[in-house]
């Protein structure tokens, strides 16, 4: 590296760690809280958002052609299955690529025609095997039964639906390290990207508008100096900030996970996550804070004042909390490749695959590529701004 960027890189570094408090708030605070806090959640309960209205994928066993028919009506996507098929339809639902499997007596409609409730014999049953751990699943299934239930009444309760003969007897195929993997994934994501933003967002706009606030960054541009290595060094100084605020965040998830896992279930523990689930999320929060300081860096260099950058960068702070959001909406990590080209939205859908054991190699890469991709591309425009007069010193 070039011998004055460095010395920029020094100066700027120097200039941040010898304020204590800016320390404290950057890197040390946002892992204390988010440890603190995570602590404290235990196995604090998250409100699911219902999703727009889909087509439900159900694998249907022994089904009559009539009531495929009005199934379909309904927007259910209705694939014909038998005994054979049935194990297979099961997996896919409990793997959540599919939403129901539903099972039909053989001859049901015979069984229903025939069937007397005055007889006190149980009555044709209808078994509807879903996944409560995925929302499309349990909207589905609510939907379903909604539809099943009026079914009923109009034939004179002449069967039910997932009568169980024993408790060994279950139709929700997730499990508890399901249930609370999907409550980890909508969670932690949004709250990961607000401390970022947070560490991220105290430091940036000091280093550059800070500097003209106070008229130094005058001195610093006359200097036999290039521009661009200015820009460089800061460019630097603030990455390395953020990834120790990145880091701090990481460690205190990292640290939480456990204790939020214990709190949630008794049959799962951290140790449900692999070091490589750690390692991953690691570096995909560094990754989400060198993106989050160049782009707060670029704002922050057409701002005169440290109150007018935090001002400009009010509509990016919107933009992060609505794409941290997202984490909560939905059913699982998309799988589209094309996704996690989004900066910011493809390290969100990167952790909540991690959180919900759902995570593809190929597509954590994708995010990390893309992320230092975007990164590079704001040094070197802001590097380029640094050579404008007018972006300088307009006033």
């Amino acid at each position: 590296m070039n011998s004055t960027i460095l010395t920029v890189m020094r100066k700027e570094l120097a200039r941040f760690f010898g304020d204590y408090r800016m320390v404290m708030t950057t890197i040390l605070l946002p892992g204390i809280l988010i440890f603190v806090l995570y602590q404290f959640m235990g196995d604090a309960m998250i409100s699911q958002f219902t999703t727009d209205k889909f087509a439900p994928k159900c694998t249907a066993v022994n089904i009559p052609d009539d009531w495929s028919a009005e199934l379909k009506k309904t927007g259910f996507r209705i694939h014909k299955g038998n005994a054979d098929t049935m194990d297979s339809a099961r997996q896919k639902v409990k793997d959540q690529k599919a939403e129901l499997c539903i099972v039909f007596p053989k001859d049901f409609a015979k069984q229903v025609e025939e069937y007397e409730v005055s007889s006190g014999k149980p009555a044709p049953n209808i078994a509807i095997y879903y996944n409560s751990a995925s929302t499309d699943s349990a909207n589905a299934y609510d939907t379903l039964c909604t539809y099943l239930d009026q079914k009923e009444s109009a034939m004179a309760n002449k069967f039910d639906v997932n009568h169980a003969d024993s408790k060994a007897d279950t139709f929700d195929m997730a499990d508890d390290k399901d249930s609370t993997a999907q409550l980890f994934s909508s969670m932690l994501p949004f709250l990961l990207l607000i401390f970022l933003y947070s560490g991220c967002i105290s430091v940036a706009p000091e280093s550059i508008a800070g500097e003209k606030e106070r008229g130094t960054i005058a001195s610093l541009l006359i200097t036999p100096v290039k521009r661009s290595h200015i820009a460089l060094g800061k460019i630097a100084a603030l990455s390395i900030i953020a990834l120790l605020s990145g880091a701090s965040s990481a460690i205190g998830t990292i640290a939480s996970v456990p204790k939020l896992m214990s709190a949630s279930t008794n049959k799962i523990s951290g140790t449900s996550y692999g070091v490589d689930d750690y390692i991953m999320l690691g570096i995909i929060i560094l990754s989400t804070a060198l993106v989050l300081v160049t782009l707060i860096a670029l704002i922050s260099a057409f701002a005169k004042t440290i109150k007018e950058a935090q001002t400009y960068v009010t509509p990016l702070m919107i933009v992060v909390m609505l794409i941290g959001i997202t984490s909560m909406f939905g059913s699982g990590a998309r799988s589209q490749i094309y996704y996690y080209l989004i900066p910011i939205y493809n390290s969100v859908q990167s952790m909540v695959g991690i959180f919900s054991f759902h995570v593809h190699g190929s597509l954590i890469l994708t995010t990390i590529a893309s992320n230092l991709a975007v990164t590079a591309i704001g040094a070197a425009c802001l590097a380029k701004m640094f050579d404008s007069e007018y972006i300088m010193f307009h006033k």
